[in-house]
């Protein structure tokens, strides 16, 4: 079984690291060109550089764009173990708010419904949430029902750094060299598109962005964002007739021409989908952000095409160039990089293994920075960090579950 005996002076650790974390305000941005997109990625980047001075870590590093590189030294004597390494991103999703985050402990959980904000009455509850009932007996963190929390994934950061400080601090655990990194932007598709393969050194590595206790993932979603832009003619509405384009009234239209039954709320297991993420809209022009989803690759094709064709026929009914779309891709399904590669993934499961964990291994119905850098020459699964209701007020994290994937992280690491 594991070597890890974690008293509560590092289940405190773990805890007040991920509680910090989650109050510094670190949301991404998907309209900004920058890497941050955002100026406040960089309070998290910068603190999370002085705790690994702190710890003790090796070759330290940050670049421009937020990337932050450190390394645990191997303790072997005759070192022939694969610098293996574990990646986490440090920005929040921007589909909820994830500013003035106030996270609330709830000790020895015992099924009841949970009122996270007596103002507002707003509350948490196993009738809605069945996940909570396996956490009885757990301490839990939520929101106070205003923002996101942020375990997506700020509980992989803490778990990461948390296994970096206990390595250190227990040297009769033999290991190789263990690299860990922490990137900006996961969150709007970004995370890994400047990330330094070769500077980073490791053999292989693992995301630590999953969410209930065992999953691994080495499949995932191809995927690509597609911004609809629709452009109509203000006209003052008294002297309109004949002449007004409402384009927030076409828009209305075009949505309806995508399937109703191939969204994120009418599909699940293998099924791709059109995910409405964002309108934006006046009389004059209307901007839609979607996302596309598919885990065959030829349907995922297939899907893009599609959303080409509906915006050609749109502009067939409604005059040339009244609506225009823009297809970028953002990550492709990471399961043919494992090729001949399934050792990486079988390490993984036996670490659960000893962990007490049976691993539930499955397919994401999302995306990592693993797939991207799985592409870049970093076979990259992903392993659990233990947070559900990722990207709204619902979230929270299990304390036990963040303990769960630290023992992890060190039973993989360990010769």
């Amino acid at each position: 079984m594991s070597t890890i005996e974690f008293n509560s002076m590092w289940r405190e650790k773990l805890l007040n690291r991920f509680l910090s974390y989650v109050k510094i305000y670190s949301t991404s941005d998907a309209e900004s060109e920058t890497t941050p997109s955002t100026e406040r990625q960089w309070d998290i980047a910068n603190y999370i550089i002085e705790e690994l001075k702190t710890i003790g870590l090796e070759d330290i590093s940050i670049d421009d764009h937020g990337y932050i590189m450190a390394y645990v030294p191997s303790n072997l004597e005759n070192d022939n173990q694969p610098t293996i390494g574990f990646i986490s991103h440090y920005d929040t999703s921007p589909d909820f708010s994830g500013e003035n985050v106030k996270p609330q402990v709830w000790e020895n959980y015992q099924g009841e419904d949970l009122i996270l904000n007596k103002e507002s009455n707003f509350t948490l509850s196993p009738s809605k949430f069945e996940s909570l009932k396996k956490h009885i007996g757990q301490t839990l963190i939520t929101t106070d029902g205003n923002t996101l929390l942020g375990a997506d994934d700020k509980a992989g950061c803490a778990e990461i750094v948390t296994a970096a400080e206990y390595l250190i601090a227990h040297p009769e655990i033999k290991h190789g060299r263990m690299a860990i990194g922490f990137t900006p932007d996961e969150e709007i598709g970004r995370g890994a598109h400047k990330f330094d393969v070769a500077k980073f050194g490791a053999e292989f590595a693992y995301t630590m962005d999953g969410s209930e206790v065992g999953e691994l993932e080495y499949e995932n979603f191809n995927a690509a964002g597609a911004v609809v832009k629709i452009h109509g003619l203000s006209v003052h509405p008294g002297y309109a007739f004949g002449k007004m384009v409402n384009a927030s009234l076409l828009a209305a239209e075009f949505i309806q021409s995508l399937p109703a039954n191939e969204t994120p709320s009418t599909t699940k297991g293998f099924d791709g989908f059109y995910h409405l993420m964002d309108v934006t809209s006046d009389v004059s022009e209307c901007k839609l952000q979607y996302i596309i989803r598919d885990h065959d690759e030829e349907k995922f094709e297939a899907r893009k095409k599609f959303m080409e064709e509906k915006v050609a026929e749109f502009n067939q009914k409604h005059g040339e160039k009244t609506a225009e779309v823009e297809i970028k891709e953002q990550y492709r399904n990471m399961k043919q990089q494992f090729e001949g590669k399934m050792h990486i993934v079988d390490l993984a499961a036996k670490a659960m293994k000893e962990a007490g964990i049976e691993p539930k291994i499955k397919a994401i119905r999302g995306g990592t920075d693993g797939a991207q850098l799985s592409y870049m020459g970093l076979p990259c699964p992903n392993i659990f960090a233990g947070g559900l209701n990722f990207h709204g007020p619902y979230e929270y994290v299990a304390l036990e579950s963040m303990e769960k994937a630290l023992e992890v992280i060190v039973n993989i690491v360990k010769a």
